[in-house]
């Protein structure tokens, strides 16, 4: 950040009074500018035992599998920052079950919350940011296909969960690697 969105002077990184990290601080208005994770809420939506997931047609990660979720809105809860998302990219609607996991994805400076979800019916399509969508048994997911690490980690708590029969929720680091 170099200029404050108040007044558009410039921005220094210190530590202001009263705080304990740095942080871009306006050098004429003094408005301190935090940077905080972003949320990203998604579901694992089901059908008949079979898991709906959507091929990416966006970078990061064009051509790879996901779960539908994307980044909240301001104004929004997360259960609806996860059904519109799950429309917007596989053009379905879901019933939502409870959130089971929070991925820290510390790396990205986000923080990913998944629910679990039942497709009514096999109803759904390509969104403009999916190339196509598709119902997966568990032992047909793509998963060396899949575009990230919390999708990977979320996809296995929700299989566990289900074999399990519980919805616990699982609280996950997600690794750091390089998404080329």
């Amino acid at each position: 950040m170099q200029f404050c969105t108040q007044c558009a002077s410039p921005v220094e990184s210190r530590v202001p009074a009263g705080d304990n990290r740095p942080r871009f601080v306006c050098t004429s208005c003094g408005s301190i500018h935090y940077q905080n994770p972003r949320m990203v809420v998604g579901c694992v939506p089901e059908y008949d035992g079979e898991i709906l997931l959507c091929k990416r047609s966006i970078e990061p990660r064009y051509g790879f599998w996901t779960v539908p979720a994307g980044f909240m809105e301001l104004g929004e809860t997360v259960a609806a920052a996860a059904l519109r998302e799950t429309w917007e990219e596989a053009m379905a609607r879901v019933e939502l079950g409870p959130m089971f996991a929070l991925v820290d994805v510390v790396h990205a400076g986000q923080v990913h919350a998944f629910f679990t979800a039942t497709l009514p019916a096999p109803e759904f399509g390509a969104g403009e940011e999916t190339l196509e969508t598709r119902l997966f048994a568990p032992d047909e997911i793509p998963w060396e296909e899949l575009a990230f690490p919390s999708v990977r980690l979320a996809l296995e708590c929700y299989l566990a969960n289900r074999d399990a029969g519980t919805d616990a929720l699982h609280l996950l680091d997600a690794p750091r690697i390089r998404i080329s």
